[in-house]
């Protein structure tokens, strides 16, 4: 194991930012890629930063791309180089991720591609959404004309160095709603003098939930999870004029998203309107299902096996979202997974800690995928 590698892993764990504050990481990154020497480094925004290694003659471009971000969560870990920022830890693994691309570079700058070329990227704001949309719209990474993109990312309660695949959709497509409902407040004791939201709310939750069990509208898994509501004030002589509901969408596939999506709508403005409320509806954390292209799997599968690690395919996709879905969008992509252990704590846990010992592993199944995609020209 290369030590260096898991010094660094160790530092940004200590270090983390949160999403679109990730500058002291993105710095730290830069100052340790630069010394393998890469014929360019390309900014993406304020702290997303790629890293170009070229051949001598024309030929591929495979992408490699890694998160810089943390999450707003109280590290609970114990660990000696736990987080030294209150409330922000690397509860997700992007530590790890961002140390495997780091050993990436330092493996191909000492064996650059003979054609084409190869781009380490470091991608902000992954646990928003929004920053793989952004990468995806900046023109410099526009340029770069990617043939491929690969990502990985760790996976608990899988045998440890153990690569997940699945073709098609692998991680879920996700959204948040927010839904505002005006009304009329009055004094609590003439709740007829005014327009209450209170009905409404609770009309609107069944019919949801109505929706999400109603199996024959939809292809596969559709979830929809009430997360807050927030009605009128706390002032017992107050009967409510205005609420808020907010729910979380997720499917598999992106057509019963869309479906879900539109049933939903329907029935807030049905019921909103029999209750005689106005209503805003609005969209944040919008996150596409991860759909893998088939070649891009193949390639992975047939990596993996070159260098003897296992692989595994599973049946149906993560729960969880992955903003990596933006590329998948766009381009030829494979989004998998590398398993951190059976008795790993779960992603977003405050316990959570990214092994080191997979860190090789993951760079030589990305260092055997650089090989095949760009040799096979």
């Amino acid at each position: 194991m290369n030590q260096e590698i898991i010094k660094l892993r160790k530092e940004l764990h200590k270090h983390p930012e949160v999403s679109n504050n990730e500058y002291k990481t993105s710095e730290r990154i830069i100052n340790y890629v630069k010394k393998f020497n890469p014929d360019e480094i390309i900014k993406l925004g304020e702290t997303g930063v790629a890293f170009a290694f070229y051949g001598k003659e024309k030929g591929k471009t495979v992408v490699f791309r890694s998160e810089l971000d943390a999450l707003p969560i109280k590290e609970k870990s114990g660990v000696e180089y736990a987080s030294v920022n209150d409330h922000i830890a690397h509860s997700c693994g992007h530590d790890g991720h961002m140390a495997i691309l780091t050993g990436l570079s330092q493996k191909i700058s000492g064996n650059r591609p003979a054609r084409g070329k190869v781009v380490i990227l470091f991608q902000p704001a992954e646990e928003v959404e929004q920053g793989a949309q952004d990468i995806v719209e900046n023109p410099k990474f526009i340029e770069i004309k990617p043939d491929y993109i690969f990502a990985l990312h760790n996976v608990p309660g899988f045998e440890k160095h153990k690569i997940i695949l699945k073709n098609g959709s692998f991680a879920s497509a996700s959204k948040g709603m927010t839904i505002k409902l005006t009304g009329k407040t009055s004094h609590a004791a003439e709740p007829e003098n005014g327009i209450s939201p209170a009905d409404a709310i609770s009309k609107i939750i069944k019919k949801l939930h109505d929706l999400r069990d109603n199996k024959e509208l939809f292809k596969d898994f559709v979830l929809l999870t009430i997360i807050h509501i927030q009605l009128g004030e706390i002032s017992f002589g107050t009967s409510p004029g205005y609420a808020e509901l907010r729910v979380t969408l997720r499917t598999f596939e992106n057509e019963d998203m869309k479906v879900l999506t539109d049933n939903c709508e329907i029935i807030i403005k049905e019921i909103s309107k029999a209750e005689k409320l106005s209503i805003e509806i609005s969209y944040s954390e919008t996150f596409p299902a991860t759909v893998n292209n088939d070649e891009c799997v193949s390639i992975v599968e047939e990596s993996a096996k070159q260098i003897n690690l296992d692989t595994e395919y599973i049946e149906k996709p993560f729960k969880w979202s992955e903003d990596f879905a933006y590329f998948t969008e766009k381009y030829n992509a494979c989004y998998f997974g590398l398993g951190s252990g059976k008795d790993q704590p779960q992603l977003h846990n405050p316990d959570f800690d990214f092994p080191d010992d997979i860190i090789e592993s993951g760079i030589n199944i990305f260092y055997a995928i650089y090989k095949k995609t760009l040799s096979d020209d």
